[in-house]
Parts: structure tokens; sequence; C-alpha cells
């Protein structure tokens, strides 16, 4: 009877655990600062510059950008400047480093464009990672929105997305595609901005 019980405990136990380690796996990994004396309701037109690379994967950053501004342009919260107006108002304005622009940068880029704000971001991670035999897709990204008179930064989020979860250790597999946990990650950025 006590070796029976033993057993259910520990059954319970094990359970727990695996639970524990699948939401720890499987949680959102965000941190976020919103300057609380902005008027984000002010915001109507946004630029996006390029991201910074910190990932393996060399096309990383455009690809996540492409995909930040589809759904940025989708939530229809703001008209967001496109692309080729970025890069042309980039050169105009001679910014050296577009994924670092100082505020004087930001100020001049946004009159060139005529944004009300500028988002820049920092690709950490994008690809595949390796834990002992498993594979999966991962995606750690980091947003900051600047405001255009000053330059200063507003808002600022960061997530990650995707990794190797228990079910991956214990069953083997590749995770969620990357186009999936791209899309996520990016509608995570986007709720907390919309908080």
């Amino acid at each position: 009877m006590l070796k029976k019980t033993f057993l259910q405990i520990r059954k319970i136990a094990l359970g727990v655990l695996l639970v524990s380690l699948a939401a720890c796996a499987a949680g959102r990994t965000t941190d976020k600062y919103r300057n609380e004396n902005m008027d984000f309701g002010s915001i109507q037109t946004v630029a996006v510059l390029p991201f910074s690379n910190l990932s393996k994967e060399q096309q990383g950053s455009d690809r996540v950008r492409d995909v930040f501004v589809t759904a940025l342009m989708a939530s229809g919260g703001v008209y967001v400047i496109p692309t080729g107006e970025v890069a042309k108002g980039i050169s105009q304005a001679g910014i050296a480093l577009p994924f670092a622009p100082s505020n004087d940068e930001v100020v001049k880029f946004a009159a060139l464009v005529k944004a009300n704000a500028v988002i820049t971001g920092v690709l950490r991670e994008y690809g595949e990672v390796r834990s002992c035999n498993s594979t999966a897709n991962m995606i750690s990204l980091s947003l900051q929105m600047m405001e255009a008179q000053t330059g200063q930064v507003v808002w600022s989020a960061s997530t990650t997305k995707g990794g190797i979860g228990i079910m991956d250790r214990l069953l083997g597999g590749g995770g969620d595609p990357m186009n999936n946990i791209t899309e996520r990650a990016v509608r995570d950025l986007l709720d907390q901005f919309y908080e």
C-alpha cells in the first residue's frame, strides 16, 4: 500500500515537473519600457529603419523587418512609410548607421520623411538552435520607438519565441517553421505596443 502511494506521488510530481518545464519553455519572454508622458495617439506616421543583425543568418534582419512592417501596416493603427522612401531618407539625412541613429539624426530623418516616430530594431537570434540531439527554430528581437521631435526613446520592447521545448527534447523534431515563429514574435511586440 505504501509503495503504491509512493509511486502515485512520484507520477504526480513528474507530471507537475513536465508541465512546469513545458510552460517555461513555451512562455513569453518579454521586457518593455513605455514613456507614460508620451501621447501615443498622436503617432500617425512611422518609419521603420533597417534592423541590426546579431544573428548568424545573414538576411535575417531584412526578413524580420519585412514581416514587422507588413504586420504594422495590417494593424491599421498607423501609416508606415514605404521601405524605398525610408532608404532615400536615410541617404539624404546622411545616417551612417541606420540601425543605431543618434537623436539628431532621428530628428533630421523624421523631418525629411515626415514621420511622427522612428522604429529601430536588433535581431539577437534568428534560426536554428541546438541542444544535445534536439534542434528547433528561435527568434529573439528587440524594438524601440523614438519620437520625431526630440529623438528620445518613448517605447522599447523585446521578445523571444521558439526554441527547444520539453517535447522537442523528449520526442525530437525541429519545432515550428521559422516564419510562424517570426510572425508570433512580431504579434507579441505589436500587442505590447498597443497595450
